[in-house]
């Protein structure tokens, strides 16, 4: 096993909630082990919880039921499993990160609820649109994902083109406000997100837990570490006080 793969010493403080179901699954427990390969300590968050989000350094929102429509103006179009109270709890977790300018990362339907909470829109059902891509669940990182230069994914992936998977129904359709989007498909459907401003912010439409084998995918969930390990030190250095008026001349 190689250096960047081991486990990293645990760094005290940095501690990272987990958004996602009533039931924990194992791309939680992936998501969870992602984190601790550098450094993070970790929370799972349920639906309906009511964790202090101040006292997180960086909040991961996962993948799971579809976001419902109504959160977005729409009527569902696809039967599809749906939760409310997830939902709910996502868009609290949110609106305070952002207050705070606590660093998010959002998988999959994560992503997508960071699109719709900024005010854009999902596209219910992509199976029928596609036209250079098989619409099939992918496992291993076989869809080709086409990323922008410049933007912080595109850095930490070393490259303008990467392997992703794919086990999305769902996809981005109208951008919300102050995100950009910085990774497409060959379809051109949405592959990843980040915000222009504010705090540190990305989604990924794909599920980079299931390649930590890659190093590529293994440098998101360290990226977003080192910056919630950054806002953490931040919140803790000391605000200058007023300057001593024996040393002002």
């Amino acid at each position: 096993m190689s250096e960047e793969f081991r486990e990293a010493p645990e760094i005290p403080g940095v501690t990272i909630g987990i958004s996602g179901p009533a039931r924990r699954s194992l791309a939680h427990r992936l998501i969870s082990l992602g984190l601790r390969m550098h450094g993070a300590r970790t929370h799972y968050i349920r639906p309906g919880s009511r964790v202090d989000v101040s006292l997180l350094d960086g909040l991961v929102l996962s993948g799971g039921t579809h976001v419902h429509p109504e959160n977005y103006g729409q009527q569902p179009q696809v039967t599809a499993r749906y939760d409310h109270r997830r939902d709910a709890t996502d868009q609290r977790l949110l609106k305070e990160a952002e207050a705070i300018g606590i660093p998010v990362l959002g998988i999959c339907r994560g992503a997508q609820f960071i699109n719709v909470f900024h005010g854009g829109s999902l596209c219910q059902n992509v199976t029928p649109l596609r036209v250079h891509t098989r619409h099939r669940p992918l496992l291993l990182p076989l869809q080709t994902v086409r990323l922008v230069t410049g933007s912080r994914l595109g850095q930490l992936m070393h490259g303008p083109v990467i392997g992703a998977n794919r086990i999305h129904s769902q996809a981005i359709k109208r951008l919300g406000k102050n995100l950009r989007v910085v990774a497409v498909d060959n379809d051109l459907f949405v592959q990843a997100i980040e915000n222009t401003r504010g705090q540190w912010l990305m989604g990924v439409q794909w599920h980079p837990e299931y390649l930590l084998y890659h190093g590529g995918h293994r440098r998101i969930f360290g990226q977003f570490v080192e910056a919630a390990r950054n806002f953490k030190l931040a919140r803790l250095e000391p605000e200058a006080g007023p300057a001593d008026p024996e040393t002002t001349s």
